[in-house]
């Protein structure tokens, strides 16, 4: 039997060309699943598969991936082609490996059946978002990429809309950065926030923030008319932030 696949489509102002109607469009998450989880419905459509040894099969898996990735090897795991790639500029013919300028960097092209998996998928396009937040580019100073990570003390730049922490709802509103393994959540301080605008934050990672993979979180009641939201919105940016 042929899968049938759908995601849900909201927009969102788009306020970087001159038209008034223009907008983009971005996937309604509907949850994330870590390992354990997929391994669960993995073992649920397969009632011959065993959860203890899926796991160890995809930790082996992983592991020798991981080793053939790190000695050059272009690796095809899961749904992505993983190979190594170069950051950084040399200067000269014979120029040295610099590990304070120099990085190697993690590349990942989706397989053709992921690829052809995304011509499947039925698109329901839902109208504008009704909260209206959403952060567009997150940018780490210290490294300058944008989007894929975070680093210990430094400053990060958020551009977006509506994106301005308001609001002393009883829950509390905050900037918030959440491991993606252990669920463990910090809350960024109200003082390590520079710039706390409606199209730009400017904050300060804490210097102490263990290595891993984040989801930033913005909880707010801010809206642009005169009265604050009754009740905050939260809203999770698309990527995860690699730290450390």
């Amino acid at each position: 039997m042929k899968k049938v696949w759908k995601v849900i489509v909201e927009l969102y102002d788009l306020l970087l060309t001159k038209r008034q109607d223009d907008r983009f469009g971005r996937v309604v998450s509907t949850g994330s699943l870590k390992k354990d989880e997929l391994i669960a419905l993995a073992v649920k459509q397969r009632t011959d598969l065993n959860a203890t040894t899926l796991n160890a099969a995809y930790e082996i898996l992983k592991e020798v991936a991981l080793d053939e990735i790190c000695n050059g090897k272009q690796v095809e795991f899961g749904l992505s082609h993983y190979g190594l790639g170069v950051k950084g500029v040399f200067i000269g013919d014979h120029a040295a490996w610099n590990a304070d300028e120099d990085s190697l960097v993690l590349q990942a092209t989706p397989t053709l059946e992921a690829r052809n998996a995304l011509k499947e998928i039925a698109v329901d396009v839902r109208g504008m978002a009704q909260s209206g937040i959403y952060v567009n580019t997150l940018t780490d100073v210290a490294s300058g990429e944008v989007n894929t990570r975070i680093t210990p003390g430094g400053a990060v730049n958020l551009t977006g809309v509506k994106i301005r922490i308001a609001g002393d709802a009883a829950q509390g509103v905050g900037l918030f950065l959440t491991d993606v393994n252990t669920g463990a959540q910090r809350t960024v301080p109200a003082g390590m926030i520079a710039v706390n605008e409606p199209s730009k934050i400017t904050f300060v990672a804490p210097t102490d923030l263990p290595a891993g993979d984040y989801r930033l979180s913005i909880v707010t009641q801010f809206t642009s008319g005169t009265t604050p939201l009754k009740e905050p919105r939260t809203y999770i940016f698309n990527y995860v932030l690699a730290c450390g």
